[in-house]
């Protein structure tokens, strides 16, 4: 179904981000790949339009394996969305990012499969580049604002996405630790190159929750579990909100990047 409404910044996370918008109104939105995770909220953050989407629903309810990424980002570039922030939790996979630090990612390793991660199945051959996941210029304002706030944070990353739902082996943490991976999540694949696919700048703020199960030994800690990370991140919710507005506030409408332009060398 089609909308009037626009927005020119999109935020996926969990519900507690709907506080983020004033004047919010929800509208549902359908797609040519189906329904996104939950109603969009749009409403005025810094003087700019913003969509916010629930990625795994308001009720938490969809697993990460199950959700219609495509639909989500469809949904947002319907509504003239132009920049995203994803936020996410994650696992550390090294004992010099701790829990409560974020990390602005720069770098993902895709472990999962079966996920349907392009809208380009034929009958065009499209191969985009992905170099890069991350928006330079997204990136940039979002270290910027993490330090003005003066927040702990680490300005670059490379997160390692798998399946879930469930959490990895020790031996799959030890190897994803041994590979480059400094945090772990199961949502940044397809999510950050769906956005580049539809030409639209993707930026990741990872809260770290926990230390992985890798880490155990060294650290002398124990396995992580679901209460573990859910009570890191109502701890740290505001501070990630607090800090999505002051990315929004300082986004220019200009252009300085080449996310927006990333089919026009795509295609032979």
């Amino acid at each position: 179904m089609a909308t009037k409404e626009r927005a020119e910044i999109g935020v996926f996370g969990g519900s507690g981000f709907y506080s983020l918008l004033s004047d919010a109104r929800e509208i549902a939105l359908d797609t040519p790949y189906g329904a996104p995770s939950d109603r969009l909220a749009i409403g005025e953050l810094a003087g700019k339009r913003v969509a916010f989407l629930p990625r795994h629903g308001r009720q938490h309810q969809l697993p990460p394996h199950l959700l219609n990424f495509r639909a989500n980002m469809w949904a947002m570039k319907e509504l003239g969305v132009g920049r995203v922030i994803g936020p996410s939790a994650c696992g550390s996979l090294k004992p010099s990012v701790k829990p409560g630090e974020m990390v602005v990612s720069d770098q993902l390793l895709n472990f999962t499969s079966g996920r349907r991660d392009t809208y380009f199945d034929g009958p065009i051959a499209t191969h985009v580049s992905f170099a890069d996941p991350y928006c330079p210029q997204l990136r940039s304002i979002a270290n910027a604002a993490l330090g003005k706030l003066g927040f702990p944070a680490h300005d670059t990353g490379t997160v390692v996405v798998v399946n879930g739902p469930r959490f990895s082996t020790r031996a799959e943490s030890r190897f994803f630790s041994s590979i480059g991976g400094d945090v772990i999540n199961m949502t940044q694949y397809p999510e950050a190159y769906l956005a580049r696919e539809l030409e639209m700048c993707y930026v990741n703020i990872a809260l770290v929750t926990d230390y992985d199960v890798g880490l155990e030994g060294d650290l002398d800690l124990k396995p992580v579990s679901t209460e573990e990370v859910i009570q890191v991140l109502a701890r740290h919710n505001d501070r990630v909100r607090t800090a999505i507005g002051e990315i929004i506030a300082h986004i220019p409408a200009e252009y300085a990047c080449e996310c927006h332009e990333a089919l026009s060398r795509a295609r032979l």
